[in-house]
Order: C-alpha cells, then structure tokens, then sequence
C-alpha cells in the first residue's frame, strides 16, 4: 500500500479523536476551546459552534479513513496507524486542555486548586 495511505488513516485517527470532546461539550450544553474562539485554542466557543466543529472532525475522520485506501478492521497494521494517530491526538489534547483547565501538572494530595 502506498504511504500516503497510512498518513491518512494516521490523520484520521486524530480527527476522530479530535471530533469526540467537541461535540460531547456541544451537545451537553457546555462552552468548550476551539480554533474559533478568541484566542484561538484558549477561550471557549459557544455549544452551537462546538457541536459543528465536533461534527466537521468526525466528516473529515470518516472520509480518510474509508475513502483512502482499502481500510479493513481485521487488518491489525491498518487499526494501528488510525489508533496511534488517534492516541497522538489524544496526548496533544490532554496537555493542551490541561494547561487551561488545571489538568496537566500533578497536585499533592489535599492542594487546594488554582482557580483562573
């Protein structure tokens, strides 16, 4: 298979991945970063646009995933490239979330929390 497949699915991984907080914020209610707020990545966007830029990730996660290339679930290398660029995606979000929400340096036990 060509490489340019196995980057694809890699980026599809991310997007899927991407794609789940988005839209669980959106759909609960909830304002939630996204590159559309200001600034970008730091403050919130409101639900409404959260829910389409969940939905937006998810359209461009199932494109790569299975429009590119032959993807085959019981094809062990192809889940694992859309998993490794899913759990990249993954370990992005949790530092870049938790620099904001206060979820990304560790707290003695019993450490009141910053509030921001």
């Amino acid at each position: 298979m060509a490489w340019y497949v196995y980057l694809a699915w890699f980026f599809s991984g991310a997007f899927l991945v991407n794609a789940v907080p988005h839209f669980v914020m959106g759909v609960a209610g909830r304002r939630f970063p996204s590159p559309f707020s200001s600034p970008p990545g730091k403050g919130e966007s409101t639900a409404t646009v959260n829910v389409l830029w969940g939905a937006f990730n998810l359209a461009i996660g199932y494109l790569l995933v299975l429009r590119v290339g032959e993807f085959h679930v019981r094809e062990m290398r192809s889940v694992f490239v859309v998993g490794a660029g899913g759990l990249v995606m993954a370990l992005m979000l949790a530092r870049s979330f938790g620099e904001i929400y206060g979820g990304y340096t560790a707290k003695p036990a019993g450490a009141k929390a910053e509030l921001r």
